[in-house]
C-alpha cells in the first residue's frame, strides 16, 4: 500500500476512503466533512502513484483504473488533496524531484518558431465542437473578470474585454496587434468598441480560420486582419499591444526574445497590455500531466521572472494588477457546461479524451483556489509619461465602453 503511505501524510483534513483492487480498505484524514471513497482497479497502481502522482493520477483516472464512487467527482478529490498540501510538497523527496524539474525546464520550454505551432496545435487545433460546449458565444478561452460576483460567463468575458480595453487607452484609427488572438474575439470586440484597426496572430490553424470568418460575418474585415503567423516574425509598428494567455506558451528561455519583441513592435508612445496566468510562488516548473497531455512546451511564470526580463528590455511596467479567484470561477463554470453536454463530447472523440478534460479543468480550478494561481495583467510603456499618472481613467474608460454599446443601439432603434 505505498500510496497509502503517501495518502497519510497528505490528508489530514477531510474524510477518504481507499479500496484496493482486491477489496481491502483503508481511511485517511480527520473523518471531517463528506465521505469520499475512491477505488484502484489495478495492482501496480500502487506503485506508479506512490512514486510519480503529478503524472499517473492523472493517467490512471484517464484510463478508468482509478474511480470515485458517485456522485463525488475527480474535482472532490483534487479539491481534498490540494486543499490539504496548498503550495507543499507531500515530502522532501517530491520537493527534490520538483527541483530536478525546474532544472531541465528550459529544455521541456524550448519553443522556436516551428516548434512552438506544433505545440500550439496540439491543444488549439482540436475539433472546434469541445471548445464551442463550454466557451462563452465569443468563444473566450482565458479568465474572465467577474467585476460582479453575479455576473453570467458571458457578462464576465465581455467586463474582461472592456477591462483590458480601458487600460490601453485606445482612440480610434490606432494600429492595435493582438498576439495570440484565439478565436478572434478580443480582437473583433476592440475594433468595434473603440474604432481600433486590428491585426490578430496566431499558430492555430483552426483558430485563424474561424477568426477569418467572424470578421467577414460581423462586416469588420475591413478593419480587423488575422494573420497564421508567429509575431516573432512581424515588422510592423502598432499603437497599442494586446496579449491575453498566449504568454503561458512562450517559456521561460524565451522571455526575453519575448518582450523585446513587443518592445520593438510598439511605437514610441504606445502602450501593451499582457494578460497571463502567473504563480504567487517562487519559479517553478510544469505539471507533468498538463506538459505530456495538455500544454505541451507552457510554463505558469512567478511574478519575479516576468519583471526580472521586462527590466532588461528598458521597457516602463506602467501598471500591474493581480486577479485572484476570477480563473477559478471562470473554471468552475467551463467544467459545468462540459459536464453537461459530455455525452457530445465523448460523440466527437472517446470517454478517455471526456476524462482527460474533465481531469484537466478539476485541476486547473483547485489549482487557482489552494496552489497560488492568479493572473497578472501587466501595462508597458516606452515612455514613463505615455498614460495619465493616476489609474482613474480605466475606470472611467470602462464605464464609458459599458454605456457606449447602449447608446448604438437606442440610436439604431434596437
Amino acid at each position: 500500500m505505498l500510496f497509502g503511505v503517501l495518502l497519510k501524510q497528505v490528508v489530514k483534513r477531510g474524510s477518504l476512503r481507499l479500496i484496493d483492487h482486491d477489496g481491502k480498505v483503508r481511511t485517511y484524514g480527520d473523518g471531517t466533512g463528506r465521505l469520499l471513497t475512491i477505488r484502484l482497479r489495478d495492482k501496480g497502481l500502487h506503485v506508479a502513484l506512490a512514486t510519480n502522482p503529478y503524472l499517473k493520477l492523472g493517467e490512471a483516472y484517464m484510463d478508468g483504473a482509478l474511480t470515485i464512487d458517485q456522485p463525488a467527482t475527480i474535482y472532490d478529490l483534487l479539491d481534498l488533496i490540494l486543499g490539504n498540501l496548498g503550495t507543499n510538497y507531500p515530502s522532501r523527496a517530491f520537493k527534490a524531484y520538483a527541483a530536478l524539474r525546474r532544472m531541465k525546464r528550459r529544455i521541456d520550454q524550448h519553443n522556436p518558431i516551428g516548434k512552438a505551432q506544433e505545440n500550439v496545435a496540439h491543444h488549439y487545433d482540436l475539433d472546434g465542437g469541445i471548445y464551442d460546449l463550454f466557451l462563452d458565444a465569443d468563444k473566450q478561452y482565458s479568465c474572465a473578470y467577474y467585476a460582479n460576483p453575479s455576473m453570467s460567463l458571458e457578462e464576465a468575458q465581455l467586463a474582461k474585454k472592456r477591462h483590458i480595453a480601458a487600460k490601453l487607452q485606445i482612440e480610434p484609427g490606432m494600429k492595435l496587434l493582438d498576439i495570440g488572438c484565439g478565436w478572434g474575439g478580443l480582437a473583433l470586440t476592440l475594433a468595434e468598441e473603440t474604432g481600433a484597426l486590428v491585426t490578430g496572430v496566431t499558430l492555430s490553424r483552426e483558430q485563424h480560420k474561424i477568426a477569418s470568418q467572424r470578421a467577414v460575418e460581423r462586416g469588420l474585415a475591413d478593419r480587423v486582419q488575422f494573420h497564421l503567423q508567429d509575431y516573432r516574425t512581424l515588422t510592423d509598428k502598432f499603437d497599442r499591444i494586446v496579449s491575453v494567455g498566449m504568454f503561458e506558451h512562450v517559456g521561460v528561455g524565451h522571455y526575453g526574445e519575448y518582450f523585446n519583441g513587443v518592445k520593438n513592435l510598439l511605437n514610441e508612445d504606445g502602450v501593451a497590455l499582457i494578460h497571463t496566468i502567473g504563480r504567487l510562488d517562487p519559479p517553478g516548473a510544469t505539471n507533468p500531466w498538463i506538459a505530456k497531455y495538455i500544454f505541451p512546451g507552457g510554463y505558469i511564470p512567478a511574478l519575479s521572472e516576468m519583471a526580472a526580463a521586462v527590466e532588461k528590455t528598458g521597457l516602463f511596467m506602467t501598471d500591474l494588477e493581480v486577479l485572484r479567484l476570477h480563473y477559478a470561477e471562470t473554471l468552475k463554470e467551463w467544467r459545468r457546461r462540459f459536464m453537461a453536454k459530455r455525452d457530445i463530447a465523448a460523440k466527437i472523440y472517446d470517454e478517455r479524451f471526456c476524462r482527460m478534460w474533465e481531469f484537466y479543468l478539476a485541476g486547473s480550478e483547485t489549482s487557482f483556489r489552494h496552489e497560488g494561481m492568479v493572473n497578472f495583467q501587466f501595462q508597458l510603456t516606452k515612455k514613463i509619461d505615455a498614460l495619465p499618472l493616476t489609474r482613474d481613467y480605466m475606470g472611467e474608460r470602462e464605464r464609458d465602453l459599458s454605456i457606449a454599446p447602449l447608446e448604438r443601439r437606442l440610436r439604431a432603434g434596437d
